[in-house]
């Protein structure tokens, strides 16, 4: 007989998108043979970076210093992402879809942009596509907490409940004790799921 399994609803910050904050840094020693030079003057902002500023303060006019960034190639991968979370925080989840799409195509190893479209078709409710991309987020940033927890959730809402309590064990392993109440709680509603 098939139980349905109530899990509590989680803290909503956990399910909260993880913006690029900076310019990635290229892999110390790694030669990048294909990009070309850039000349930036002295003293002033990159359009990347001011379009960060604008939306640091959430400013409406950020979406439209992203699309500017995109086509001056300046931090391409990490302005469509962050043009993910702007339409994704709009509900338009087609387009933050299409803009994270658009960053894992110039950069297949974004993890801001796995972990960002994970987050998307969770709240779509596309559970083995949110596993995927939050696998994935894991694979390239193996101690991002949130990633832990929100792969749990997925993997609950897939009814691997074994695999949800592995991932919740290793969110508790890398917080401090106070973030563990709602994942204490999911530990023994899926404890109890699998004792039937």
């Amino acid at each position: 007989m098939t139980r349905v399994v109530q899990f509590p609803m989680p803290q909503p910050e956990k399910f909260g998108f993880q913006p690029v904050r900076k310019r990635q840094t290229p892999v110390d020693g790694q030669l990048n043979l294909f990009t070309g030079g850039k000349v930036v003057p002295l003293g002033q902002q990159s359009t990347f970076e001011l379009a960060l500023l604008l939306d640091g303060q959430n400013d409406v006019r950020a979406h439209e210093m992203y699309l500017k960034a995109v086509e001056e190639l300046d931090s391409k991968p990490d302005a469509y992402c962050n043009l993910g979370i702007l339409e994704s925080n709009r509900n338009n989840h087609v387009q933050a879809i299409d803009y994270f799409t658009r960053c894992l195509a110039d950069e297949p190893r974004h993890f801001e942009a796995h972990y960002n479209l994970a987050n998307v078709f969770a709240e779509v409710g596309n559970w083995k596509l949110a596993k995927v991309h939050y696998q994935m987020a894991l694979q390239l940033e193996p101690d991002y907490a949130n990633g832990h927890f929100n792969l749990a959730l997925a993997l609950g809402m897939l009814q691997d409940f074994q695999g949800a309590l592995t991932e919740l064990a290793a969110y508790r392993m890398l917080t401090p004790g106070e973030d563990h109440t709602v994942a204490d709680r999911l530990v023994t509603e899926l404890q109890k799921s699998l004792r039937q």
